[in-house]
């Protein structure tokens, strides 16, 4: 049974082709766990409370499998959803990811329920037939992306990248966000050498001196501006871009709207309170990121809090991505954000108010 796993999941990730190799090993061992003890569980039905969300014979999920990186890690940390989810006798399950395409494959072959990215990541994740569904926008923070250079760097303008190696995570927000700025400096996407690196790997390298740039979003980014002491070539500041997306399987989403109502409301009222309270928000992640309180605070004052409803202008939007990633040829087949998304009155039954 273990081979058999083993098989069915690294066929999968195979073809996706956006985890690292050191990632990869720990990933595919991980789920092949997991996926055993599904099995195991599933034998044992009349036996156990504990319902999978990915189990197709059920309608509710007791334990909603809660995928994070370290821009969501307030929410883990409140608690707020153990909380509101306890009295329905349904319980969280934190995973942590580096980045959001290695979050979405998780997702893909079913050992995670729910979780956030940026825009570029579910693009990527549907164009290699991931059954995901968009459930709520997260706002927009254009400040809070960034390339950065070494201190000593000679590069003074985006158009000085031409032929230079920029490190990024494929698929990724900053993937999108190096697309933009070449483009609004009149470069093509050819003109540069990326260097595909989760965020680790590419602090190193920069500080190493083997890569010229690094596109990367926060904690990253302000981290990497105290502690390496590099230089902020540009931001997302300008462009026309919008934020994230809380995501679902789509048996998730179809079979657990009472669930996915309750944490976008514990999400929303955590981001209204983290708009209000940002010095509280930096003290708070400072210790849990290890993260100085001056960087952290930083990082926090040029965030943008809040929860957007997925319409059909968010949607118009996140297909204009879509397609230029795929007029960049770096998408295998052209994607269709709708067949992602869920009708209009499903969206009104979970959304909160504005």
């Amino acid at each position: 049974m273990i081979n058999q796993l083993f098989q069915r999941v690294t066929a999968r990730l195979r073809g996706w082709r956006l985890l690292t190799i050191p990632f990869l090993g720990a990933f595919v061992t991980g789920l092949c766990l997991s996926l055993l003890f599904a099995a195991c569980t599933a034998n044992n039905a009349s036996n156990t409370n504990t319902v999978s969300a990915n189990n197709s014979n059920q309608t509710k999920a007791s334990v909603v499998r809660f995928g994070y990186q370290k821009s969501l890690i307030l929410l883990k940390s409140k608690g707020v959803l153990e909380k509101r989810l306890q009295p329905e006798g349904v319980k969280v399950q934190w995973i942590e990811f580096p980045a959001g395409p290695q979050l979405l494959e998780a997702l893909n072959v079913g050992s995670i329920d729910f979780g956030h990215t940026g825009e570029t990541p579910p693009i990527f994740a549907q164009a290699a037939g991931a059954a995901l569904t968009y459930i709520a926008g997260i706002a927009p923070s254009p400040a809070s992306q960034a390339i950065l250079i070494p201190q000593d760097s000679q590069v003074k303008t985006i158009a000085d990248l031409k032929g230079k190696k920029i490190a990024l995570q494929k698929a990724s927000s900053a993937h999108y966000l190096l697309v933009q700025l070449l483009e609004k400096a009149g470069l093509k996407y050819t003109d540069v050498q990326p260097v595909f690196l989760p965020p680790a790997d590419a602090r190193a390298a920069l500080v190493k001196g083997s890569i010229d740039a690094w596109a990367i979003w926060d904690p990253f980014f302000a981290a990497a501006e105290k502690s390496v002491n590099a230089r902020v070539l540009a931001t997302g500041e300008g462009l026309n871009k919008q934020g994230g997306y809380y995501l679902a399987s789509r048996n998730f989403a179809t079979n657990n709207k009472p669930t996915i109502k309750a944490i976008l409301e514990e999400i929303k009222a955590l981001e209204d309170w983290s708009n209000q309270n940002r010095d509280a928000v930096a003290e708070t992640l400072s210790p849990v990121l290890g993260i100085d309180l001056d960087t952290m605070k930083k990082a926090t004052q040029r965030k943008q809090f809040g929860v957007v409803p997925i319409d059909n202008n968010l949607i118009q939007v996140q297909q204009q991505v879509a397609d230029k990633f795929y007029e960049l040829k770096l998408l295998p087949k052209q994607v269709n954000i709708k067949e992602a998304t869920l009708a209009p009155e499903q969206y009104a039954a979970f959304t909160p108010t504005t």
